[in-house]
Parts: C-alpha cells; structure tokens; sequence
C-alpha cells in the first residue's frame, strides 16, 4: 500500500472502525512526520463538554503507529509490532479540531534497522502532541512500540 492521507483513511475504515467513526482522519504523512485531525464532536465527547481521552489516544497512537507501518515497508522486511505501554498527559480541554503529530520516523528507522541487524527485539517510545485550532497543546500521548523481525 502507498502511504498517502486517502489511503490511510480507507485503511482505518477497515481495520481500525472505531476510530474511523470517532472522526479520527490522516492529514498527512511523510517519512518524518505523521499527522492526524479529529473534530470534538457529540459522538465523541466526555460529560465535561470536550473530547473523550479515549479519541484523543486513537488519533495521537495513529500518528506513531503509521510512521512504524511506513518504515517497516522501505525496510522491505517482515517485522511485526505491538503496543507495550502508553502514557498521556492532559493539558488543556480538547475542543474543536485537534491535529495530533509525530515526528520521530527517523528514530523509527534507526530503530528498525538496529532489529533486523542484532535479529532481536527493539523498543521504542513514540510521542505525539495534540494541538487545537489555536496551537495551544491539549495533550502528549508516549507510546511504547515493540518491533520484530519475524523469522522466516
């Protein structure tokens, strides 16, 4: 699969239906950086009157979780990945459109490189920063990735 904001958004529709629905969307994708949006919305908002931080953690580990994807494809080999642990930090209610960016494929790269060299398993934390339509943080999500190579 090309790594492009349609497709990515096609592909949630399919296997990630609860995020798709919550309003999570790819804005952009590039070697580097992943971005995504998601709107505050009556679906998916908290009795206090701002997004769930349920969605907000779907659209910041989008962000990480692509940019693994991506680097595990121009490795050209099969490597798996898992989620180990995630940490949040809230900031600022999220209301509006919130854009949640990552910007570390380079250390993803190094990372899954470093995997395929030793044949063991590496992690890595991954950061994403949710921003509202201001440009004030509403908040930090860190996830933990496990990558693998898988044997053959």
């Amino acid at each position: 699969m090309k790594f492009t904001p349609f497709k990515l958004n096609v592909y949630m529709f399919f296997k990630l239906p609860s995020a798709f629905w919550c309003g999570v969307r790819a804005k952009s994708i590039s070697t580097e950086v992943c971005q995504s949006t998601v709107k505050h919305r009556w679906f998916n908002q908290n009795p206090f009157n701002s997004m769930y931080f349920a969605v907000q953690a779907m659209a910041a580990e989008f962000t990480t979780g692509v940019l693994v994807m991506y680097q595990i494809k121009e490795s050209g080999k099969n490597i798996s990945m898992l989620v180990a642990n995630n940490k949040a930090t809230f900031t600022k209610k999220a209301k509006g459109s919130i854009v949640f960016e990552c910007t570390q494929g380079n250390l993803i790269k190094d990372t899954i490189q470093k995997a395929i060299e030793t044949h063991e398993g590496q992690t890595i934390w991954l950061t994403s920063i949710g921003k509202d339509e201001k440009g004030d943080q509403v908040s930090e999500m860190q996830f933990e990735w496990t990558v693998k190579v898988k044997s053959q």
